[in-house]
């Protein structure tokens, strides 16, 4: 790929239109109400330095008010070395690159298809449907003219792939979110994620010490199969029953004042230290028994409460899978037969310090891992994997059943149409961005930078991670813990 876009561009015969300006490709019906408002975007995109993910996101805005049948174009530009497409209607895309060839049809969509290719990219071919041959002699230099395509063969002499410089952000462009990803010259390059550290043995924390979050950086996976046996596990000796000890009121004839007949902590510190959850009281009084309860396995507004908000109404149908249908991970009781992740100190849902030493890892359901909170509002309850897009509705994953569909979309066109993957794999959340146009970006706990992910190569984000959609839609990766 030259510094013109893509070499040496062919036109296909047809009736349509194909403009070719400043390394940007635009191929359109001509009959369409909008193709004055396309051919301008794409002269402001090439006339400001922008580059093929913004001529899509320009494309996309344009589409987005359209009304009745979709608009029949196709547009195609350079992104750091690969190429960033977007189809809509009958038109037709096909980009040769790293992972062979790719197509798109925008009939596929009910919006518009669109996808970010990964160089190197040694072929493009955007067309109509009456779209005939290419002629091994003709040659678009640059320009607007009748056509019903284009075929760039990069591969020919003269014009061999190679990485476009990156494009700085117009300053008509400025009201819209940066991207984050750093540049030469950087001030700070982006850092990688942080690891963990070599896991020591858990040792029981000080008496009185509040619980630790949850740790940072990307958790390894937990060690599965009969190849990684447990170490043996030195139980704890056995203690003398004290049945006294847990009486909230002191028995018949003492006095309030008076001492527990055996030593030991004061029964409302070991009460609160057992029983942290602020709405386990509201639990008991609802009928849902005397034991702690898992508020994983409840609502997410029975766990994720406002400060000052009303409380909430009584539990609503659960929605998760049932315990058998659950995938099976190794974890951990704490002492109130709370199952959790092995990794962390402290039980996710009582607070409970966790002593590894006194613990043995078992196979069990996994509980839901906490919620997504979008910014409009809707949650998404992490018991299963989604896909997250303006459209997801029509992929073959959603189709089977592997994935949840979750729509999200944006006025700007920047949100793809198959954007995003939730993936839960063990105890871990990890986000794939599946080659969308204008990208996701994370901000992890306590950074004010976003970063981009690469794309479809899983990565695993902490609680508290702020995830961007594109440009303008963000959601938060929330437990269940409650601070």
């Amino acid at each position: 790929m030259t510094d013109q876009g893509f070499g040496v561009v062919r036109p296909l015969p047809g009736n349509g239109l194909v403009a070719y300006v400043g390394g940007l490709l635009l191929v359109c019906d001509a009959a369409e109400a909008v193709v004055e408002d396309l051919l301008g975007a794409l002269r402001e995109t090439a006339a400001s330095g922008g580059d093929g993910r913004s001529l899509a996101r320009r494309v996309a805005q344009i589409l987005a008010v359209v009304i009745g049948e979709p608009v029949a174009c196709a547009v195609a530009g350079p992104v750091n070395g690969g190429v960033a497409v977007l189809v809509s209607g009958p038109a037709f895309a096909a980009v040769t690159g790293a992972a062979g060839e790719i197509q798109l049809a925008g009939r596929d969509a009910l919006t518009w298809s669109d996808r970010l290719v990964p160089g190197p990219v040694t072929r493009v071919e955007l067309s109509l449907p009456d779209a005939g041959a290419a002629h091994p002699l003709s040659r678009l230099d640059a320009g607007v003219i009748v056509a019903g395509g284009v075929w760039c063969d990069l591969t020919e002499v003269g014009a061999a792939p190679q990485a476009m410089p990156r494009m700085e952000p117009a300053a008509s462009q400025a009201h819209q979110a940066p991207r984050m990803e750093p540049v030469a010259p950087a001030p700070t390059p982006m850092p990688a994620p942080p690891e963990r550290p070599a896991s020591p043995e858990w040792s029981a924390p000080p008496e009185g010490a509040p619980p630790a979050p949850y740790p940072l950086g990307p958790a390894e996976p937990y060690p599965m199969g009969p190849a990684d046996p447990y170490p043996p596990v030195t139980a704890p000796p056995p203690m003398e029953p004290q049945p006294q000890a847990w009486h909230s009121e002191p028995p018949p004839g003492a006095s309030p004042q008076g001492q527990m007949p055996s030593a030991g902590p004061a029964p409302a510190m070991v009460h609160h230290e057992e029983v942290r959850h602020e709405d386990i009281d509201t639990a008991r009084a609802s009928g849902m028994g005397g034991d702690p309860v898992d508020v994983r396995d409840q609502p997410f507004e029975y766990e994720l409460l406002t400060p000052g908000a009303a409380e909430p109404p009584g539990p609503a149908p659960s929605s998760g899978a049932e315990p058998e249908a659950r995938p099976l991970v190794y974890g951990v009781d704490c002492k109130n037969d709370h199952f959790n992740d092995p990794r962390v100190p402290y039980c996710a849902v009582c607070g409970i310090a966790l002593v590894q030493r006194t613990l043995v890892p078992y196979k069990g359901p996994r509980p839901p891992l906490g919620v997504l909170l979008l910014d409009d509002g809707l949650t998404l309850r992490l018991d299963t994997d989604y896909l997250v897009g303006r459209d997801p509705e029509r992929a073959p994953e959603v189709a089977d059943g592997s994935v949840r569909p979750a729509k999200v979309t944006s006025p700007d066109g920047s949100v793809s149409r198959r954007h995003l993957r939730v993936a839960l794999d063990g105890w871990d959340v990890n986000l794939v961005d599946l080659g969308s146009v204008n990208g996701t970006q994370i901000q992890p706990p306590g950074d004010p930078n976003f970063y981009d992910i690469p794309p479809n190569e899983p990565v695993t984000i902490m609680p508290g991670t702020t995830v961007r959609i594109g440009v303008s839609r963000t959601m938060r990766y929330e437990s269940h813990r409650n601070g």
